[in-house]
């Protein structure tokens, strides 16, 4: 179990001013589950993977997995302890190829494995293999290759930060797939998937809504997505309405 007690995450803004970003967060998040973190832009949600993740200090509060107290851990000791953080916009790293990053995500030399990961997210092994991962690949191709890391590392907390974001359609109907699929129903790993996309948020087990820094709604998804979606066609037809009246 990943739990979240009074998460509090207070950080300078351009002018050098202290602004909250989080307030008072608690969750439990249980093995088996895949979670769609959702909300508006500058919310907090990404702040709050970063949080868990060890990427942002806490303010106030403590984090725990499975009964151990990580608050004061680094980013490597959590990723020592199962944690996965795939980030909106994934580094490209020089020099290296992606059959090297591959290796270094599975731990050791595993051919089969690796083959078989890129397939999973659409890519082919004999055509990706030896490519360079600088500037020669698309941020389609990126986005695909980071999820066949975390696919390898077999994480026991996965953290995916929009993995739709700057990629096509097909792509998003095959991370789609490969998150139900790859995500759901495992009974030792929690996944919390951050996104705003109609196609990934319901294939989720539960939702949770942050809005100004804390926890605005959640349940289950057919409850929140509907609510959601309720509350957004509202919002259309008050803005086409007040277009008509102009």
């Amino acid at each position: 179990m990943l739990e979240l007690r009074n998460i509090g995450l207070t950080m300078n803004d351009e002018n050098g001013h202290p602004k909250e970003i989080l307030k008072k967060i608690d969750l439990k998040l249980e093995p088996g589950k895949l979670y769609g973190i959702t909300g508006p832009n500058g919310g907090g949600k990404t702040s709050l993977a970063k949080v868990i993740m060890g990427i942002y200090p806490q303010t106030t509060g403590e984090i725990f997995l499975n009964g151990q107290n990580i608050s004061a851990l680094t980013v490597d000791e959590r990723a020592k302890l199962g944690i996965s953080y795939a980030f909106q916009q994934p580094p490209r790293f020089k020099g290296l190829t992606v059959e090297d990053i591959l290796t270094i995500a599975a731990g050791k030399k595993e051919p089969r494995a690796i083959r078989k990961k890129l397939r999973e997210v659409g890519l082919c092994p004999e055509d990706y293999l030896d490519r360079n991962l600088g500037t020669e690949l698309s941020g389609g191709e990126i986005k695909r290759i980071e999820m066949a890391q975390i696919l390898l590392r077999n994480s026991q907390v996965t953290i995916l930060d929009e993995p739709e974001a700057g990629v096509d359609l097909w792509t998003v109907q095959k991370l789609s797939n490969l998150f139900m699929w790859g995500y759901r129903n495992q009974p030792d790993k929690i996944t919390l998937l951050i996104s705003h996309h109609e196609k990934m948020l319901p294939i989720c087990d539960e939702m949770i809504v942050i809005n100004q820094g804390e926890v605005q709604k959640r349940g289950s998804t057919q409850d929140v997505w509907n609510l959601m979606k309720d509350e957004l066609f509202s919002k259309n037809r008050e803005q086409c309405q007040g277009e008509v009246g102009v």
